[in-house]
């Protein structure tokens, strides 16, 4: 069994859903519920994916 990771939750506490994204963090609905049980690597790896949605979005509001 994997080991739960340990890395502080990216929860910004301004969350607001647009479809499944959390347009605070940028997690998707599915991340946000794995979170808990996720490991230190999946971690990681959720924490880039939500920055890099993050950056995809403020780059498109940005070009509004």
């Amino acid at each position: 069994m994997s080991e739960r990771g340990r890395q502080p939750s990216p929860c910004v506490r301004q969350c607001c859903l647009d479809g499944d994204e959390c347009l605070g963090c940028g997690r998707l609905m599915s991340e946000i519920l794995q979170w808990a049980n996720a490991t230190d690597t999946q971690q990681l790896q959720i924490i880039a994916l939500a920055t890099e949605r993050r950056a995809l979005r403020q780059q498109r509001m940005a070009g509004r």
